[in-house]
């Protein structure tokens, strides 16, 4: 199975991660290969590259993709928050560089079968990682209607989160919500015509976002992430993150502010009490988007924030 995917923000990411060769870096999500094929291509031969994805296709892919680069590779079938435990296990205690690339590829829309498209009549599933027990399907037809209305309130930022729920709920005491085409049409349903009409994207769109991160916890993995990513750089190492919505990238502003300023003592206090030194400096003072022939040759990067950091 071919894996498509184009690489958003390609020559930003490369710049802001600057890549060295010999040095060590990581890609947390690996997708298509593309940001990973070129990071390869400027440390190679004596670099060493870490790949990761949760999901087993991108996998198979990179192994394809990276043939050239074996000697320096090490690709990982997992989950990115995980990325203390994989460097214990290949013996190293810093790295100088770490991508992260969130959201979805053209592959899982496309190719995937699993039913993140809206477009297409496949199984409810939306797991990135095949090996999680959770799906769409079953949270779908087991959450209660407050669950459900919360899940695309918060995770989609759904303004009929309410409507849409209910709906849900009515449909499934008829019928088991199988399959993504199933689910569309029934928030089609939930939503009039009117609004429907005039909103910008598929009144589908905030409710499948939501599910699927909720599926794949994504929110919470970047958390978990965020949290010990510091420690794992080398001084001057360089943290990248492409976000494509605005839940994941709040998190990394946030993140990297506090992590830049420091001290946490409340403005009050004449001098500062709780000791905590500024970590990072951040490179990108305000977000970086894609250029509009970026945008005009791969749609999908429309929404892609860049923020970058480096660790003091």
């Amino acid at each position: 199975m071919s894996y498509r995917h184009i690489p958003a923000m390609l020559n930003e990411v490369v710049n802001y991660l600057n890549c060295r060769p010999g040095n060590v870096y990581v890609d947390g999500t690996l997708g298509g290969c593309g940001h990973a094929r070129v990071i390869c291509e400027k440390i190679f031969p004596g670099g060493t590259f870490i790949g990761i994805d949760q999901d087993i296709d991108a996998i198979s892919n990179a192994e394809t993709v990276l043939k050239a680069y074996s000697s320096i590779i090490h690709l990982i079938h997992g989950n990115y928050e995980h990325l203390p435990e994989y460097l214990t296990r290949f013996e190293i205690g810093s790295v100088d560089g770490i991508l992260l690339d969130l959201g979805m590829s053209q592959h899982h829309i496309e190719n995937s079968g699993r039913g993140f498209s809206f477009n297409k009549d496949e199984p409810l599933d939306m797991r990135m990682d095949t090996r999680s027990p959770l799906t769409a399907e079953k949270l779908i037809n087991s959450l209660p209607q407050a669950e459900l209305q919360k899940l695309f309130k918060e995770y989609g930022e759904e303004r009929r989160a309410r409507q849409v729920a209910q709906h849900i709920i009515r449909t499934r005491q008829r019928q088991k919500i199988k399959s993504s085409k199933q689910l569309a049409q029934i928030v089609m349903d939930a939503i009039p015509t009117r609004a429907a009409f005039k909103q910008k994207i598929h009144p589908a769109t905030r409710v499948f976002m939501a599910l699927r991160i909720a599926v794949n916890r994504e929110l919470e993995r970047l958390e978990n992430f965020l949290a010990s990513a510091v420690d794992l750089l080398n001084p001057g190492g360089r943290l990248c993150v492409l976000a494509f919505h605005s839940l994941e990238d709040r998190k990394v502003k946030q993140h990297f502010k506090a992590l830049e300023k420091g001290c946490t003592c409340p403005p009050q206090l004449p001098a500062c009490a709780c000791g905590r030194q500024p970590q990072l400096r951040i490179l990108t003072k305000k977000v970086v988007r894609p250029t509009e022939a970026e945008i005009a040759a791969n749609p999908m990067a429309r929404s892609t924030r860049l923020r970058a950091a480096e660790k003091l």
